[in-house]
């Protein structure tokens, strides 16, 4: 009885792992299956965040701005866009010519997320910088209290520091006439 015990236990621990795998396939294929249909967006994060206070933070200069935090933007009276993104971001170098297009029409702000500051810099005069300040985050802890899932990642803050928008993704002309520039003038204060 004793060895047959010890056959079954056997048997059950050598199929754990085949159960994890297919319920990870599982999972997985729904997802794809999600994708394939247009219910599923891996952009569309939950944002907890939204209409919340930011988050108590402080941020060094990149040359050749001063840094910023909390109090810089909750003494806010118009709406900032604030923007992470890295040298090393892809999506970041691909949205840097739609920020340049659009920074005459709103305030932005930007957040060098754990970068160098030599290459963050570089990136910039290569790229063009559309950000009135900018933070340094080489760390990744104000990212980190900001809740940030990867970059680019973009907040638009409203008047006395209140996060009114969030997305996770690169942002296009679409998103910025569509969606932050008409939320960006409600928000203004008379």
């Amino acid at each position: 009885m004793n060895s047959s015990g010890s056959i079954t236990r056997r048997r059950l621990l050598m199929a754990l792992p085949l159960v994890g795998a297919g319920a990870v396939g599982a999972a997985f294929w729904k997802m794809l299956s999600g994708m394939q249909h247009g219910s599923f967006n891996p952009h569309d994060i939950n944002a907890p965040v939204l209409n919340r206070p930011v988050p108590d933070f402080s941020l060094p200069g990149l040359a050749p701005s001063e840094g910023f935090g909390t109090q810089d933007l909750t003494s806010l009276k118009e709406p900032v866009l604030l923007n992470f993104f890295a040298s090393w971001c892809i999506p970041c170098v691909a949205e840097m010519p739609t920020l340049m297009a659009f920074k005459d029409q709103l305030t932005m702000w930007g957040v060098a997320y754990k970068d160098k500051p030599d290459n963050a810099a570089a990136f910039l005069r290569h790229s063009g910088n559309p950000f009135a300040r900018l933070g340094n985050d080489q760390q990744g802890r104000t990212g980190m209290d900001w809740g940030l899932s990867g970059v680019p990642e973009t907040f638009l803050i409203g008047p006395g520091g209140v996060i009114r928008w969030h997305t996770a993704a690169p942002l296009t002309e679409d998103i910025l006439r569509g969606s932050i520039l008409p939320l960006a003038a409600k928000l203004k204060t008379p």
